[in-house]
C-alpha cells in the first residue's frame, strides 16, 4: 500500500532475523575482532617493519649532509645528475624534493651500507622498481635502512606519494654494481646501461615485499 511521508508505518512493520542471518552477523563480528587485534600483533610479532635508525633532522642539515656526501665520492655524472660510489660499510645519503631524487647511487653486490632517506620540501614514498619496498619519506626525519644488495642491476626508484605536479617525473637510481667488477668506473651516459634489468636486493631487517609503509 502506497504512504506519504509524513504517514507513520502501521506497527510492526518489521520481521525478526532469522536465524541463518544471526549466525552471519556473530561471524561477520568474529572476523571483525580477529583482524582488529592482528593489527598490534603484526606490528609486534609480524616482522615486516624493516629495522633501521630514525631521528629528526633540520632539512637544511640534511642537505649539507648530501653535498658533503657527493663531494666526498662522486665518480661522475648521470643526466646531468651526480652519481656517487661509497665504499662498502659506509653510509649512503639520498635527498628527495621536488622533483628529483639525489644523487645517482652506485653500490656493490654483498656489500652492506646504510641508506639514509629524507625530505627536503613535502612527503615523499620511496618506491624500488622492479621490487616491491616501499617507504614513505617524510622532510624533517632521517631514516636510516640497513641494506644488502644482493644481484647486480639498475633500479629506479620512484616517489609513489603525490608530491605536485611533477610528481611523475621523480625517478631516481641505484645501480648495483657485481662483486667482481672494477671500482671508481666512469659513470657518463650510465642511463643507457641495465636498464630494467630484472635484479633484486635484500634489506637487513625484514624489508619484505609486502612494503614498508
Amino acid at each position: 500500500m502506497y504512504r506519504t511521508g509524513i504517514e507513520a508505518p502501521e506497527r510492526v512493520w518489521w520481521k525478526k532475523v532469522g536465524r541463518h542471518e544471526k549466525i552471519w552477523v556473530w561471524i561477520a563480528f568474529a572476523w571483525c575482532m580477529v583482524l582488529f587485534a592482528m593489527m598490534p600483533l603484526w606490528h609486534l610479532r609480524g616482522g615486516q617493519n624493516p629495522s633501521g635508525i630514525r631521528h629528526r633532522v633540520d632539512p637544511a642539515a640534511y642537505q649539507a649532509r648530501v653535498l658533503e656526501f657527493v663531494q666526498e665520492y662522486q665518480v661522475g655524472t648521470d643526466n646531468g645528475l651526480p652519481v656517487v660510489e661509497p665504499p662498502p660499510g659506509s653510509d649512503v645519503y639520498l635527498q628527495a624534493s621536488q622533483y628529483a631524487w639525489l644523487p645517482v647511487v652506485r653500490l656493490r653486490q654483498g656489500a652492506e651500507y646504510t641508506l639514509h632517506l629524507s625530505s627536503l620540501d613535502v612527503n615523499h614514498g620511496f618506491s624500488l622498481y622492479p621490487l616491491n619496498i616501499n617507504f614513505q619519506v617524510v622532510p624533517g626525519y632521517d631514516y636510516g635502512l640497513r641494506i644488502v644488495p644482493n644481484q647486480p642491476g639498475e633500479f629506479h626508484v620512484m616517489c609513489n606519494e603525490f608530491c605536485g605536479i611533477g610528481h611523475h617525473l621523480m625517478v631516481g637510481k641505484i645501480i648495483v654494481e657485481p662483486a667482481g667488477a672494477a671500482v671508481g668506473g666512469s659513470a657518463d651516459g650510465l642511463a643507457g646501461g641495465t636498464a630494467g634489468g630484472r635484479s633484486s636486493a635484500d634489506a637487513d631487517g625484514g624489508a619484505n615485499t609486502g612494503g614498508g609503509r
